[in-house]
């Protein structure tokens, strides 16, 4: 189900010649080692989702650290290329799990793309636009994913269920609006929203909903931003960043 998705996610970038990021779970890598060379080949970067899935405040330090290091060397093993970009599962990183950020600094990360601006997937109170976070050694960029302000608060149009749910001209408002201010908007999508008929985990319907959203296929909407917008990957983003600064 994966590799088919990710196939086809794969196919629109190359007839719109858009480069994107993947975050790859180690433990994917693993199962299909033919998966992260598909990606690396196409000339895409691959970044790390950590290995197991499991919430960065479920792990201690040393687990969480650990599965860095396994995530980095099956990718490197596999593409010759480690990641250098880090996105925790279900925006789990916060300023409780501060000791995080010096971990993936210790690691040589470039940068992190967990900290989301939403209600319930993360905090509201976390900045909406790309920044440089605060600490001992290396520089850690922080980019996180594009929301939209209303008077609602802010609104997941950068991807999950409201990327297919929003109207498409609020999306494209919103990425005109970041590029003027010449901040990045960074949009998402998990293979599975290519597949809305595919299996989905039986869940409270509430929690179905802010996980799945609609059974709508996102890639009429990706095809239509492919044709009107320049995407490029975060290591690139944040290579231009480093050499401005």
């Amino acid at each position: 189900m994966v590799r088919r998705n990710l196939e086809r996610i794969l196919e629109l970038l190359g007839e719109y010649c858009q480069k994107a990021t993947f975050f790859m779970l180690g433990s994917v890598a693993e199962s299909d080692p033919d998966l992260a060379p598909m990606i690396c080949s196409a000339g895409h970067e691959i970044a790390s989702h950590g290995y197991s899935h499991r919430l960065v405040p479920d792990l201690t330090p040393q687990q969480f650290r650990d599965e860095l290091r396994l995530t980095e060397r099956l990718i490197l093993d596999q593409t010759g290329e480690r990641p250098f970009g880090y996105r925790a599962p279900q925006w789990s990183l916060s300023d409780e799990t501060g000791w995080a950020f010096n971990i993936l600094r210790e690691r040589g990360y470039l940068y992190d793309s967990s900290l989301n601006p939403l209600p319930f997937v993360g905090d509201s109170r976390n900045r909406r636009t790309a920044y440089r976070l605060e600490g001992e050694g290396s520089f850690l960029w922080e980019i996180p994913p594009m929301v939209t302000q209303s008077w609602m608060g802010n609104l997941p149009t950068g991807g999950g269920w409201g990327f297919r749910f929003f109207p498409f001209r609020m999306i494209c408002r919103t990425i005109e609006t970041l590029n003027r201010k010449h901040q990045p908007a960074v949009l998402y999508l998990h293979p599975r929203e290519l597949d809305p008929f595919g299996p989905r985990l039986d869940l409270p319907p509430l929690k179905r909903f802010v996980t799945y959203g609609t059974r709508t296929d996102a890639a009429p909407r990706l095809t239509e931003l492919f044709r009107r917008y320049k995407f490029i990957t975060l290591k690139e983003l944040v290579n231009e960043w480093q050499f401005a600064s």
